[in-house]
């Protein structure tokens, strides 16, 4: 299966739901993506902690390929996905970053802050992270030492 193809897993907080909502629209409608949503379901005051760990659970175990969290900066996702095994959660508020998260990091978890990036920057960073391709080489070998910690 074309990996750009595969199933994503998706969750937000409160703070970002709007932004989930228009990245789960973009990933399905225009690039044919199965989507799994992992919540919040509404604008309602949540604890992000709760579905970051849902999506990083889902990553890490192999359920999923890759997954996408979203909070108010992006900041709080990231530290709680990546507190988990063979996570790589990369936070990406600018291009830039998003495509150096997939070419030298493999990042299989994308975080953005709802509250920082607007929604046009938002689909143009999914669009970069899920089209780039890894390098490998050098970078594999880097990455291999991420698994060996404990």
């Amino acid at each position: 299966m074309d990996e750009n193809k595969t199933p994503v897993i998706i969750g937000s907080d409160h703070a970002a739901y709007c932004l989930k909502e228009k990245i789960k629209a973009c990933l399905m409608e225009k690039r044919g993506v199965e989507v799994e949503d992992a919540g919040t379901h509404s604008e309602d005051s949540v604890d992000y902690p709760d579905f970051g760990i849902r999506v990083a659970d889902s990553v890490s175990t192999g359920k999923f390929g890759r997954g996408i969290l979203l909070c108010g900066t992006g900041i709080g996702m990231s530290m709680v996905a990546n507190r988990f095994p063979y996570i790589r959660a990369a936070l990406c508020n600018d291009l830039f970053s998003a495509i150096m998260s997939r070419k030298h990091n493999n990042a299989n978890v994308l975080v953005m802050g709802g509250r920082v990036i607007g929604d046009v920057l938002a689909e143009g960073i999914l669009n970069a992270w899920l089209d780039t391709p890894f390098e490998g080489g050098r970078h594999q070998l880097r990455l291999e030492k991420f698994d060996r910690i404990g």
